[in-house]
């Protein structure tokens, strides 16, 4: 696949688990916030308080045979482990990327959602640096 296919009509059509949600940086923050919200959006309950401390439940912890880096997984997202590519900083936080160098990290804790939507589509999938140094700041912000 390359990054042209994915501009395509047919490509954006195609339902393609994990890899066919669109949206900008508000829309996707919005939507996973439900997590560091104990289960809740405006208005509803999506997420049962069992469900959003499931996530966090060590599912798998090794070398993912598709990305080819080592990852720890819970339920739906990768957790915190020395060998993560993406530092967290609490055993209850969550992350997962997606195609180009898009970032979404859920800190329970902190009660903090960020996402990275970028504009310019990169090869370097979680190793992306942009929304590393993002993350540091929004990290460093709540400390202050």
């Amino acid at each position: 696949v390359t990054t042209q296919d994915t501009w395509s009509t047919q490509w954006r059509r195609a339902e393609i688990p994990a890899a066919a949600g669109y949206g900008n940086a508000r829309s996707v923050a919005a939507v996973q916030s439900v997590l560091t919200s104990a289960g809740r959006a405006p208005g509803a309950r999506l997420l049962s308080e069992t469900t959003c401390r499931a996530v966090f439940d060590e599912q798998s912890h090794g070398v993912d045979l598709v990305l080819g880096i080592p990852l720890r997984f819970g339920m739906g997202y990768a957790l915190g482990a020395a060998d993560a590519p993406v530092g967290t900083d609490s055993a209850h936080t969550c992350y997962w990327g997606g195609r180009g160098g898009s970032l979404i990290v859920n800190d329970r804790d902190a009660r903090m959602t960020l996402a990275y939507v970028m504009n310019q589509m990169t090869h370097l999938g979680l190793a992306d640096p942009r929304p590393q140094r993002l993350l540091r700041a929004a990290r460093t912000a709540l400390t202050r």
